[in-house]
């Protein structure tokens, strides 16, 4: 149990690199689409009780670079702290979570930065 819990918690504490990475290695060598994975767990984790709060924690998903990808690209590695090639990388697999829990209101000002560069962006 206790590799378990040792385990969780180095899921929880990974990076948005490290998360994208993963879920490449899930599904290149596994087959394992990570996302039908998370939606399939939150989904089983008291999700009628989470629905009656109001949501406090948002995930800022890019869509789509738009017409003007090199803005967008710059300005997710201003956003994120990757580095030029990384944040290329997260552009170019869109769609791809940019920072993920943060604040109503972070959530909304990254969302409206990304719009304005050119990028299609959702709040989950």
């Amino acid at each position: 149990m206790a590799d378990l819990k040792d385990f969780a918690e180095q899921l929880v504490n990974l990076t948005v690199k490290e998360v994208n990475e993963l879920a490449t290695i899930l599904k290149d060598e596994y087959g394992i689409e990570p996302a039908a994975a998370a939606v399939a767990v939150a989904a089983g984790g008291g999700a009628g009780a989470e629905a009656a709060e109001e949501k406090s924690e948002f995930d800022v998903i890019l869509k789509a670079a738009g017409g003007s990808k090199l803005a967008v690209v710059k300005l997710v590695k201003e956003l994120t702290g990757l580095g030029l090639k990384e944040a290329k990388g997260l552009v170019d697999d869109a769609p791809s979570a940019i920072k993920e829990g943060v604040a109503k209101d972070e959530a909304e000002a990254l969302k409206s930065q990304l719009e304005e560069a050119g990028a299609e962006v959702e709040l989950k």
